[in-house]
């Protein structure tokens, strides 16, 4: 293992001034912060809400061993590539190798083993076989999620816990500017993990004849950056387009202006406040 090829899922970031030791150089105890880090957004990209999953699972991961090797330094400010995969899975105990690159140069290799245990007693208990199965389809290239789309009475409940969660607990907009009765006449949109919880969700209604509107996009704060919001926008795109619509609007938060534009949408008009919040009209063409 020693090439960017052997890996499917990579963390990216840029060494601070505070991770540089006195030989101008990463400190090498940093590497495993890297990797360690890495671990966190490899359970992103497994569309699997850590310790949501670990409670469900009724275990948690402990490590056994964290070995480094290392074959060339990296610099302040250098923009580095930490891949990790997991290699293999054992009775209790699951292997998971990292390389952190500059480039297409590798500069460090890494091995950390985990296992599995009862976490009042921290004693191995067996990988659980759904857990075992979703790392084995994510280093298949298996989708980690399941975007599904339908009615309030099939998708509700789900939608309306996580909107519950987003956007009345996080961001304080009351509840009774939340649920409409547009509701009960939308399509939803609600995307499940291969354990079946449901993360993000967003539906679409006819705005005018020719064009729909995208709204109530909400994505669990831990699954944020994972791509599941994206997956999300493209079912609700593509059932649009099938209903014959010739553009989406939507009303995005500054805040997340960025994501939808990388989706293909423009800004149109100036920002104007809506919950409280600063919002933007934005335009997609189908």
């Amino acid at each position: 293992m020693s090439s960017k090829k052997d890996f499917r899922y990579f963390d990216r970031l840029r060494v601070r001034w505070a991770e540089v030791d006195m030989q101008k150089i990463v400190f090498n105890g940093h590497y495993l912060m890297y990797f360690d880090s890495a671990v966190a957004g490899y359970w992103r990209a497994l569309a699997l809400p850590y310790q949501q999953t670990m409670d469900l699972l009724q275990g948690d991961l402990y490590v056994r061993k964290a070995t480094l090797e290392y074959e060339g330094p990296a610099r302040y400010d250098d923009q580095l590539l930490v891949g990790l995969r997991c290699a293999r899975i054992g009775n209790t105990s699951l292997v998971f190798e990292g390389g952190c690159f500059r480039g297409e140069q590798l500069l460090v290799r890494g091995e950390l083993v985990y296992v599995f245990a009862d976490p009042a007693t921290i004693s191995p208990r067996p990988v659980p076989p759904d857990l075992r199965e979703v790392l084995l389809g994510f280093e298949a290239g298996k989708p980690m999620v399941d975007v599904r789309v339908g009615t309030w009475d099939q998708l509700g409940r789900e939608a309306q816990a996580i909107r519950s969660s987003v956007f009345i607990d996080e961001q304080k907009i009351p509840a009774e500017m939340e649920w409409d009765a547009a509701d009960a006449e939308c399509v939803h949109a609600v995307a499940y993990n291969r354990f079946g919880m449901a993360l993000a969700t967003g539906r679409l209604l006819e705005h005018v004849p020719g064009t729909a509107k995208i709204g109530r996009m909400a994505v669990l704060p831990a699954m944020r950056g994972s791509g599941i919001g994206r997956a999300v926008l493209d079912a609700l795109m593509t059932t649009a387009r099938a209903r014959g619509e010739r553009e989406v609007l939507l009303h995005a938060q500054t805040s997340a202006a960025p994501f939808y534009q990388r989706a293909g949408f423009q800004p149109r008009g100036t920002e104007f406040d809506e919950a409280g919040i600063a919002h933007i009209e934005m335009v997609g063409a189908l």
